[in-house]
Protein backbone atom coordinates (compact mmCIF):
# COMPACT_ATOMS: atom_id res chain seq x y z
CA UNK A 1 0.00 0.00 0.00
CA UNK A 2 1.07 3.19 -0.68
CA UNK A 3 1.96 5.62 2.02
CA UNK A 4 2.44 9.15 2.94
CA UNK A 5 5.49 11.18 4.90
CA UNK A 6 4.93 10.91 8.17
CA UNK A 7 4.65 14.28 9.65
CA UNK A 8 3.81 13.45 13.65
CA UNK A 9 6.64 14.69 15.64
CA UNK A 10 8.44 12.42 18.08
CA UNK A 11 6.44 13.58 20.88
CA UNK A 12 3.29 13.61 20.03
CA UNK A 13 4.12 10.11 18.30
CA UNK A 14 5.13 8.97 22.03
CA UNK A 15 1.88 10.65 23.43
CA UNK A 16 -0.43 8.70 21.49
CA UNK A 17 1.78 5.36 21.95
CA UNK A 18 1.36 6.36 25.46
CA UNK A 19 -2.47 6.98 25.29
CA UNK A 20 -2.70 3.33 23.50
CA UNK A 21 -0.72 1.33 26.31
CA UNK A 22 -2.23 3.32 29.61
CA UNK A 23 -5.62 4.08 28.63
CA UNK A 24 -7.00 2.08 25.47
CA UNK A 25 -8.54 2.74 22.54
CA UNK A 26 -10.33 5.49 22.94
CA UNK A 27 -14.39 5.50 23.33
CA UNK A 28 -16.02 6.18 20.00
CA UNK A 29 -16.84 9.71 19.57
CA UNK A 30 -20.83 10.81 18.63
CA UNK A 31 -20.72 10.76 14.70
CA UNK A 32 -23.50 11.97 12.69
CA UNK A 33 -26.96 10.32 12.65
CA UNK A 34 -28.23 8.56 9.75
CA UNK A 35 -28.65 10.58 7.16
CA UNK A 36 -32.30 11.26 6.58
CA UNK A 37 -34.51 9.60 3.62
CA UNK A 38 -36.51 12.96 2.58
CA UNK A 39 -34.44 15.52 1.08
CA UNK A 40 -32.41 16.78 -1.64
CA UNK A 41 -29.04 17.77 -2.73
CA UNK A 42 -28.12 21.99 -2.68
CA UNK A 43 -25.28 23.57 -3.91
CA UNK A 44 -23.79 26.30 -1.80
CA UNK A 45 -20.29 28.59 -1.05
CA UNK A 46 -19.71 29.33 2.10
CA UNK A 47 -16.56 31.94 1.49
CA UNK A 48 -16.73 34.76 -0.48
CA UNK A 49 -15.75 38.30 -0.95
CA UNK A 50 -17.17 41.43 -2.63
CA UNK A 51 -16.06 45.47 -2.01
CA UNK A 52 -17.71 45.65 1.25
CA UNK A 53 -14.30 44.10 2.21
CA UNK A 54 -11.41 43.59 -0.65
CA UNK A 55 -13.55 42.12 -3.29
CA UNK A 56 -13.88 43.36 -6.73
CA UNK A 57 -17.40 43.56 -7.29
CA UNK A 58 -20.89 44.38 -6.19
CA UNK A 59 -22.31 42.03 -3.84
CA UNK A 60 -25.46 41.90 -5.93
CA UNK A 61 -23.47 41.28 -9.25
CA UNK A 62 -21.75 38.22 -7.72
CA UNK A 63 -24.98 36.55 -6.32
CA UNK A 64 -25.98 37.15 -9.44
CA UNK A 65 -23.03 35.48 -10.97
CA UNK A 66 -23.52 32.32 -8.75
CA UNK A 67 -27.72 31.93 -9.19
CA UNK A 68 -27.09 32.54 -12.38
CA UNK A 69 -23.89 29.41 -12.51
CA UNK A 70 -26.28 26.89 -10.31
CA UNK A 71 -26.15 27.34 -7.35
CA UNK A 72 -28.78 27.22 -4.46
CA UNK A 73 -27.21 29.18 -1.67
CA UNK A 74 -24.45 31.14 -0.99
CA UNK A 75 -23.18 33.09 1.91
CA UNK A 76 -20.99 36.67 1.53
CA UNK A 77 -18.57 36.32 3.99
CA UNK A 78 -16.27 39.84 4.39
CA UNK A 79 -13.93 40.28 6.47
CA UNK A 80 -14.66 41.57 10.06
CA UNK A 81 -17.96 43.37 8.55
CA UNK A 82 -21.58 42.63 7.74
CA UNK A 83 -23.14 44.11 4.76
CA UNK A 84 -25.31 46.38 6.87
CA UNK A 85 -25.63 50.16 6.72
CA UNK A 86 -24.96 52.80 4.49
CA UNK A 87 -21.49 52.02 3.01
CA UNK A 88 -19.99 54.38 -0.15
CA UNK A 89 -17.44 53.63 -1.98
CA UNK A 90 -15.38 55.87 -4.62
CA UNK A 91 -15.24 54.79 -8.15
CA UNK A 92 -11.66 55.17 -8.71
CA UNK A 93 -10.78 52.90 -5.61
CA UNK A 94 -13.52 50.50 -7.34
CA UNK A 95 -12.02 50.49 -10.81
CA UNK A 96 -8.33 50.09 -9.57
CA UNK A 97 -9.35 46.83 -8.20
CA UNK A 98 -9.32 44.77 -11.22
CA UNK A 99 -6.03 44.43 -11.28
CA UNK A 100 -5.26 44.66 -15.00
CA UNK A 101 -6.06 48.60 -15.24
CA UNK A 102 -8.66 49.84 -16.96
CA UNK A 103 -12.24 50.83 -16.28
CA UNK A 104 -15.73 48.94 -16.78
CA UNK A 105 -16.61 47.16 -13.26
CA UNK A 106 -19.25 50.46 -13.00
CA UNK A 107 -20.22 50.31 -16.67
CA UNK A 108 -20.80 46.58 -16.38
CA UNK A 109 -23.09 47.10 -12.75
CA UNK A 110 -24.77 49.87 -14.65
CA UNK A 111 -25.77 47.66 -17.52
CA UNK A 112 -27.10 44.72 -15.56
CA UNK A 113 -29.42 46.35 -13.11
CA UNK A 114 -29.73 50.28 -14.45
CA UNK A 115 -29.45 53.81 -13.60
CA UNK A 116 -33.06 53.43 -11.14
CA UNK A 117 -31.30 50.67 -8.82
CA UNK A 118 -27.24 51.70 -9.06
CA UNK A 119 -26.74 54.77 -6.66
CA UNK A 120 -24.39 57.49 -7.04
CA UNK A 121 -23.19 60.98 -6.17
CA UNK A 122 -20.73 63.76 -6.37
CA UNK A 123 -18.59 65.10 -9.46
CA UNK A 124 -16.78 63.47 -12.37
CA UNK A 125 -13.76 62.61 -11.22
CA UNK A 126 -14.81 61.97 -7.58
CA UNK A 127 -17.92 59.73 -8.29
CA UNK A 128 -19.42 57.38 -5.29
CA UNK A 129 -21.22 54.79 -5.21
CA UNK A 130 -23.64 53.15 -2.75
CA UNK A 131 -23.06 49.70 -1.99
CA UNK A 132 -26.45 47.78 -1.52
CA UNK A 133 -26.82 45.72 1.89
CA UNK A 134 -28.07 42.21 2.14
CA UNK A 135 -31.35 43.14 3.22
CA UNK A 136 -31.92 45.17 0.06
CA UNK A 137 -30.29 42.27 -2.19
CA UNK A 138 -31.97 39.28 -0.63
CA UNK A 139 -35.78 40.30 -2.67
CA UNK A 140 -33.88 40.11 -5.93
CA UNK A 141 -32.65 37.11 -5.82
CA UNK A 142 -33.84 34.54 -3.37
CA UNK A 143 -36.12 32.10 -4.27
CA UNK A 144 -38.05 29.80 -1.95
CA UNK A 145 -36.90 26.34 -2.56
CA UNK A 146 -34.40 27.80 -5.21
CA UNK A 147 -31.73 30.59 -4.15
CA UNK A 148 -31.09 31.51 -0.49
CA UNK A 149 -28.37 33.93 0.38
CA UNK A 150 -26.94 33.26 4.30
CA UNK A 151 -25.43 36.43 6.44
CA UNK A 152 -21.55 35.25 7.03
CA UNK A 153 -18.37 36.86 7.69
CA UNK A 154 -14.63 35.83 8.08
CA UNK A 155 -13.53 36.75 11.06
CA UNK A 156 -10.29 38.08 10.15
CA UNK A 157 -7.59 37.52 13.22
CA UNK A 158 -4.23 36.60 13.89
CA UNK A 159 -1.60 35.75 16.70
CA UNK A 160 1.99 37.89 15.68
CA UNK A 161 2.36 37.37 12.29
CA UNK A 162 -0.02 34.43 11.83
CA UNK A 163 -3.34 34.67 10.19
CA UNK A 164 -6.01 33.35 12.10
CA UNK A 165 -9.54 33.35 9.95
CA UNK A 166 -12.48 31.78 10.90
CA UNK A 167 -16.05 31.62 8.50
CA UNK A 168 -18.69 32.09 10.95
CA UNK A 169 -21.77 31.33 8.36
CA UNK A 170 -25.41 32.19 9.60
CA UNK A 171 -24.31 34.75 11.82
CA UNK A 172 -27.23 37.53 13.33
CA UNK A 173 -24.74 39.91 14.29
CA UNK A 174 -21.19 41.05 13.88
CA UNK A 175 -18.31 39.17 15.76
CA UNK A 176 -15.02 41.52 16.56
CA UNK A 177 -11.62 39.54 16.47
CA UNK A 178 -11.15 38.52 19.89
CA UNK A 179 -7.10 38.03 19.60
CA UNK A 180 -5.01 35.93 22.12
CA UNK A 181 -1.85 35.18 23.21
CA UNK A 182 -1.12 32.19 21.35
CA UNK A 183 -2.59 30.11 17.73
CA UNK A 184 -5.13 27.90 20.00
CA UNK A 185 -6.19 30.73 22.19
CA UNK A 186 -7.07 33.19 19.01
CA UNK A 187 -9.04 30.57 17.68
CA UNK A 188 -10.43 29.35 20.82
CA UNK A 189 -11.34 32.93 21.73
CA UNK A 190 -13.58 33.37 18.32
CA UNK A 191 -15.13 30.46 18.56
CA UNK A 192 -16.08 30.92 22.35
CA UNK A 193 -17.75 34.32 20.99
CA UNK A 194 -19.71 32.29 18.08
CA UNK A 195 -20.83 29.50 20.39
CA UNK A 196 -22.17 32.77 23.19
CA UNK A 197 -23.91 34.17 19.59
CA UNK A 198 -25.46 30.80 18.13
CA UNK A 199 -27.24 30.04 22.07
CA UNK A 200 -28.32 33.77 22.69
CA UNK A 201 -29.76 34.18 19.39
CA UNK A 202 -31.05 30.23 19.15
CA UNK A 203 -29.64 29.29 15.94
CA UNK A 204 -26.73 27.07 14.34
CA UNK A 205 -24.37 28.88 13.72
CA UNK A 206 -21.16 27.02 11.09
CA UNK A 207 -17.78 28.40 11.74
CA UNK A 208 -14.90 26.74 9.48
CA UNK A 209 -11.08 27.27 10.04
CA UNK A 210 -10.01 28.74 6.69
CA UNK A 211 -6.70 27.90 5.21
CA UNK A 212 -4.52 26.53 7.27
CA UNK A 213 -1.12 27.09 5.06
CA UNK A 214 -2.17 30.85 3.94
CA UNK A 215 1.57 31.94 5.50
CA UNK A 216 1.65 28.77 7.26
CA UNK A 217 -0.37 30.06 10.22
CA UNK A 218 -1.57 26.90 11.26
CA UNK A 219 -0.12 23.77 12.03
CA UNK A 220 -2.11 20.41 12.02
CA UNK A 221 -1.55 19.95 16.33
CA UNK A 222 -2.95 23.14 16.44
CA UNK A 223 -6.10 22.26 14.28
CA UNK A 224 -6.12 19.03 15.89
CA UNK A 225 -5.95 21.10 19.59
CA UNK A 226 -8.90 23.29 19.07
CA UNK A 227 -11.58 20.45 19.33
CA UNK A 228 -14.24 23.01 19.54
CA UNK A 229 -13.72 23.21 15.54
CA UNK A 230 -15.69 20.47 13.79
CA UNK A 231 -14.73 22.06 10.22
CA UNK A 232 -11.68 23.07 8.00
CA UNK A 233 -11.47 24.09 4.41
CA UNK A 234 -10.08 20.66 2.83
CA UNK A 235 -9.51 23.11 -0.15
CA UNK A 236 -9.59 26.61 -0.95
CA UNK A 237 -9.80 28.10 -3.76
CA UNK A 238 -7.44 31.04 -3.72
CA UNK A 239 -3.97 30.63 -5.19
CA UNK A 240 -1.87 32.20 -2.85
CA UNK A 241 -2.71 29.56 0.08
CA UNK A 242 -0.12 26.71 -0.44
CA UNK A 243 -2.44 23.89 -1.15
CA UNK A 244 -0.63 21.34 -1.99
CA UNK A 245 2.36 22.19 0.97
CA UNK A 246 5.86 22.43 0.28
CA UNK A 247 8.61 19.62 1.03
CA UNK A 248 8.42 20.25 4.50
CA UNK A 249 5.29 21.38 5.82
CA UNK A 250 2.02 19.21 4.72
CA UNK A 251 -0.81 19.63 2.18
CA UNK A 252 -4.30 20.82 3.08
CA UNK A 253 -5.47 17.17 2.83
CA UNK A 254 -2.21 15.71 5.02
CA UNK A 255 -3.71 18.31 7.19
CA UNK A 256 -6.60 16.63 7.45
CA UNK A 257 -5.10 13.74 8.48
CA UNK A 258 -2.80 14.36 10.99
CA UNK A 259 -5.25 16.41 12.76
CA UNK A 260 -7.77 13.79 12.44
CA UNK A 261 -5.65 11.01 13.81
CA UNK A 262 -4.78 13.05 16.87
CA UNK A 263 -7.83 13.95 17.67
CA UNK A 264 -8.63 10.92 17.61
CA UNK A 265 -5.82 8.93 19.49
CA UNK A 266 -5.08 12.22 21.66
CA UNK A 267 -7.65 14.58 22.00
CA UNK A 268 -10.51 11.98 22.22
CA UNK A 269 -12.69 14.30 19.83
CA UNK A 270 -14.45 13.53 17.27
CA UNK A 271 -12.64 14.17 13.38
CA UNK A 272 -12.73 17.22 11.54
CA UNK A 273 -15.14 17.33 8.07
CA UNK A 274 -13.55 19.13 4.90
CA UNK A 275 -14.92 22.22 3.22
CA UNK A 276 -14.26 23.14 -0.30
CA UNK A 277 -14.54 26.76 -0.90
CA UNK A 278 -14.05 29.41 -3.65
CA UNK A 279 -12.77 32.29 -1.08
CA UNK A 280 -13.67 34.05 -3.84
CA UNK A 281 -12.32 37.74 -4.58
CA UNK A 282 -12.08 38.85 -8.03
CA UNK A 283 -14.64 38.44 -10.52
CA UNK A 284 -12.97 40.39 -13.88
CA UNK A 285 -9.62 41.85 -14.40
CA UNK A 286 -7.53 39.58 -14.89
CA UNK A 287 -7.26 35.19 -13.20
CA UNK A 288 -11.44 35.33 -11.92
CA UNK A 289 -11.79 33.50 -8.70
CA UNK A 290 -15.43 32.19 -8.29
CA UNK A 291 -16.39 28.53 -9.08
CA UNK A 292 -13.57 26.41 -8.03
CA UNK A 293 -15.05 24.71 -4.79
CA UNK A 294 -18.63 23.80 -3.24
CA UNK A 295 -20.27 22.14 -0.81
CA UNK A 296 -23.35 19.81 -1.97
CA UNK A 297 -25.56 19.32 1.36
CA UNK A 298 -28.45 16.91 2.06
CA UNK A 299 -30.78 18.94 3.59
CA UNK A 300 -34.86 18.52 4.21
CA UNK A 301 -35.06 21.79 2.69
CA UNK A 302 -33.45 25.10 1.64
CA UNK A 303 -33.38 27.17 4.87
CA UNK A 304 -30.33 28.61 6.84
CA UNK A 305 -30.42 26.78 10.01
CA UNK A 306 -31.94 23.25 8.24
CA UNK A 307 -28.27 23.73 6.31
CA UNK A 308 -25.81 24.75 8.87
CA UNK A 309 -27.43 21.07 11.29
CA UNK A 310 -27.19 18.92 7.90
CA UNK A 311 -23.42 19.90 7.55
CA UNK A 312 -22.86 19.59 11.51
CA UNK A 313 -24.02 16.40 11.40
CA UNK A 314 -21.46 15.56 8.48
CA UNK A 315 -24.58 15.13 5.76
CA UNK A 316 -22.56 16.79 2.89
CA UNK A 317 -19.58 16.47 0.91
CA UNK A 318 -16.93 18.85 -0.80
CA UNK A 319 -15.98 19.29 -4.45
CA UNK A 320 -13.95 21.29 -6.97
CA UNK A 321 -15.99 19.11 -9.80
CA UNK A 322 -16.59 16.09 -9.22
CA UNK A 323 -20.33 14.95 -8.56
CA UNK A 324 -21.19 11.85 -6.28
CA UNK A 325 -24.43 9.80 -6.82
CA UNK A 326 -24.08 7.84 -3.69
CA UNK A 327 -21.79 7.11 -0.72
CA UNK A 328 -22.42 5.12 1.73
CA UNK A 329 -21.22 3.98 4.96
CA UNK A 330 -22.81 1.14 5.70
CA UNK A 331 -22.61 -0.14 9.27
CA UNK A 332 -23.15 -3.83 9.33
CA UNK A 333 -20.70 -4.84 6.46
CA UNK A 334 -18.46 -1.79 7.57
CA UNK A 335 -18.54 -0.88 3.67
CA UNK A 336 -17.63 2.30 2.73
CA UNK A 337 -18.96 2.69 -1.13
CA UNK A 338 -18.88 5.55 -3.50
CA UNK A 339 -20.70 6.19 -6.82
CA UNK A 340 -19.85 8.68 -9.31
CA UNK A 341 -22.03 10.51 -11.89
CA UNK A 342 -20.92 9.60 -15.11
CA UNK A 343 -19.09 11.95 -17.62
CA UNK A 344 -18.75 11.08 -21.17
CA UNK A 345 -15.22 10.89 -22.10
CA UNK A 346 -13.88 11.11 -18.21
CA UNK A 347 -12.43 8.61 -16.14
CA UNK A 348 -12.10 8.31 -12.07
CA UNK A 349 -10.16 7.29 -9.46
CA UNK A 350 -11.37 6.84 -5.88
CA UNK A 351 -8.54 6.14 -3.09
CA UNK A 352 -9.94 5.41 0.46
CA UNK A 353 -7.54 6.97 2.67
CA UNK A 354 -7.24 6.58 6.90
CA UNK A 355 -5.00 5.64 9.40
CA UNK A 356 -4.42 2.48 11.13
CA UNK A 357 -5.03 1.83 14.95
CA UNK A 358 -1.89 -0.28 15.12
CA UNK A 359 0.47 2.00 12.65
CA UNK A 360 -1.08 5.73 13.94
CA UNK A 361 2.31 6.99 13.56
CA UNK A 362 1.73 7.18 9.53
CA UNK A 363 -1.05 9.38 8.32
CA UNK A 364 -3.07 8.91 5.86
CA UNK A 365 -2.29 6.03 4.18
CA UNK A 366 -4.35 5.32 1.31
CA UNK A 367 -6.02 1.90 1.90
CA UNK A 368 -7.33 1.37 -1.56
CA UNK A 369 -7.10 2.99 -5.25
CA UNK A 370 -9.83 1.55 -7.05
CA UNK A 371 -10.69 2.69 -10.84
CA UNK A 372 -14.15 3.49 -12.45
CA UNK A 373 -17.50 5.09 -11.93
CA UNK A 374 -18.13 2.94 -8.58
CA UNK A 375 -15.77 2.04 -5.66
CA UNK A 376 -16.00 0.35 -2.21
CA UNK A 377 -13.68 -0.42 0.62
CA UNK A 378 -14.52 -2.90 3.32
CA UNK A 379 -13.06 -1.92 7.04
CA UNK A 380 -11.23 -4.50 8.59
CA UNK A 381 -11.67 -3.02 11.88
CA UNK A 382 -7.94 -2.00 12.17
CA UNK A 383 -8.68 1.89 10.33
CA UNK A 384 -9.00 5.22 13.15
CA UNK A 385 -11.08 6.38 10.03
CA UNK A 386 -11.89 6.03 6.48
CA UNK A 387 -12.67 8.84 3.92
CA UNK A 388 -12.74 8.79 -0.01
CA UNK A 389 -11.44 10.99 -2.50
CA UNK A 390 -12.61 10.98 -6.03
CA UNK A 391 -10.03 12.50 -8.64
CA UNK A 392 -11.08 12.98 -12.12
CA UNK A 393 -9.12 12.51 -15.69
CA UNK A 394 -10.34 16.10 -16.82
CA UNK A 395 -8.36 19.02 -15.72
CA UNK A 396 -10.17 21.65 -13.64
CA UNK A 397 -11.90 24.47 -15.89
CA UNK A 398 -10.51 27.23 -13.85
CA UNK A 399 -7.41 25.83 -11.51
CA UNK A 400 -5.86 27.43 -8.52
CA UNK A 401 -2.75 25.21 -8.68
CA UNK A 402 -1.02 23.84 -11.83
CA UNK A 403 -2.23 20.48 -12.78
CA UNK A 404 -5.12 20.80 -11.22
CA UNK A 405 -7.70 18.20 -11.67
CA UNK A 406 -11.68 17.72 -10.55
CA UNK A 407 -12.18 16.22 -7.26
CA UNK A 408 -14.94 15.18 -4.66
CA UNK A 409 -14.27 14.84 -0.64
CA UNK A 410 -16.17 12.63 1.28
CA UNK A 411 -16.04 12.94 5.06
CA UNK A 412 -14.12 10.46 7.90
CA UNK A 413 -16.61 7.49 8.31
CA UNK A 414 -16.24 4.27 10.51
CA UNK A 415 -14.70 6.19 13.67
CA UNK A 416 -17.65 4.65 15.43
CA UNK A 417 -18.65 1.53 15.88
CA UNK A 418 -22.49 2.34 16.11
CA UNK A 419 -22.26 4.72 13.04
CA UNK A 420 -25.22 4.34 10.48
CA UNK A 421 -24.36 6.50 7.76
CA UNK A 422 -26.76 6.59 4.50
CA UNK A 423 -26.09 9.20 1.92
CA UNK A 424 -27.95 8.53 -1.49
CA UNK A 425 -28.22 11.48 -4.09
CA UNK A 426 -32.16 11.31 -5.10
Amino acid sequence: MMRTKIYVPFLLLLAVVLTVVFVGWPDEAEEPDTWTEQGAWYKGNTHTHSLWSDGNDFPDMIVDWYKTQGYDFLALSDHNVLSRGEKWMSVKEIEKRRKLGGEGTLDHYLERFGEDWVELRGEEGAREVRLKTLEEIRPHFEEEGKFLLIEAEEITDKFRQFPVHINAVNVGEPIVPQHGESVVETMRNNLRMVEEQSKRLGRPILTHLNHPNFHWAITPQQLAEVVEEQFFEVYNGHPGINHLGDDDRPGDEAIWDIANTLRLLVHNAPPLFGVATDDSHHYHGGKVSPGRGWVMVWSDSLEADHLVEAMQKGEFYSSSGVVLKRSNYELGARKHVVEITEVEGVSFETKFIGTRRTTPEITGEVFATVSGNRAEYELTGNELYIRAVVTSSRPHENPSYKGQREQAWTQPVGWQRNLESKIETK
